[in-house]
């Protein structure tokens, strides 16, 4: 049985916590946070401190804070020579204070506190700056994921970047798109299929070879029309540029001119 602290108590937290609390193989033993309001629902089941110095002994102490916190929190643990790591996707191993063991458990994927989750599925990257400790961080994370991974700090960065555009700025598309939709009393919902198989598609595909549309054949008529239907001139910039990337990407022999021609038009 591996004994976990959980430091932080935002959305990567609570779906850890939950997690956690389903495996049998885990045992969260204590649970801190400045604020435990927000930790009030799980009080019969944990122990809930937000004081520092009342921290008790466990294999391992994941800080699962922003990423600005991460260093200036790892500074003020009030022990030694333990297992310390972060969730996150962005940030150094390094940034724990060194009076400590150091390592990374980064969850890959999307955390909202109300969606309902299955850990077993979510990648999780792990990363120990000492080999004595990679195994026992292995073990915690195979208790909960099916799907784990050894990944090195600019492996990770690099995901974390990806994940930005797939996960993100995917996700800033839906929402112009749910804007231009409402614009003409269209029903959102409608696009939800498509969206659901163009996220299933690259399960087999690559995206190179799953891209359509007017861009990827080079259908000026269409994308003529559609830049005319926008009446936001950010989405039709956004238009614009992801219209002269596909081209790009599926039709080098494109010239520099058309491609800037498409950006002005």
């Amino acid at each position: 049985m591996i004994s976990v602290v959980i430091l932080g108590a935002g959305n990567v937290a609570h779906h850890l916590y939950k997690a956690f609390f389903s495996s049998e193989n885990v045992t969260v033993t204590q649970w801190y946070n400045r604020n435990i309001q927000s930790m009030r629902p799980f009080n019969n089941e944990v122990q809930l401190t937000d004081n520092l110095s009342q921290l008790i002994e466990a294999d391992i102490y994941i800080i699962a804070v922003s990423d600005d916190a991460i260093s200036e929190l790892s500074q003020q643990l009030p022990f030694e020579d333990r297992l310390v790591v972060h969730t996150s996707g962005s940030v150094s191993p390094y940034d724990i204070d060194m009076k400590n063991r150091r390592g990374i458990l980064y969850p890959l994927q999307t955390f909202s506190r109300e969606a309902n989750i299955d850990f077993s599925e979510v990648p999780l990257c792990i990363e120990t700056l000492m080999r004595k400790d990679y195994d026992q961080l292995k073990e915690l994370g195979q208790s909960i994921s099916n799907n784990v991974k050894r990944v090195n700090s600019d492996q990770r960065a690099s995901l974390h970047l990806a994940a930005v555009f797939v996960n993100n700025f995917t996700n800033q598309l839906f929402r112009i798109a749910h804007e231009i939709t409402e614009s003409q009393g269209a029903e959102f919902d409608l696009l939800k299929p498509l969206i659901l198989e163009t996220a299933n598609k690259v399960q087999d595909l690559s995206p190179f070879k799953a891209q359509t549309g007017p861009a990827k054949r080079n259908d000026k008529k269409t994308i003529k029309r559609h830049l005319k239907m926008l009446d936001n001139e950010d989405h039709k910039d956004i238009y614009k540029l992801m219209t002269a990337s596909i081209q790009k990407t599926h039709a080098p022999a494109f010239s520099i001119k058309k491609l800037k021609k498409i950006k002005k038009d």
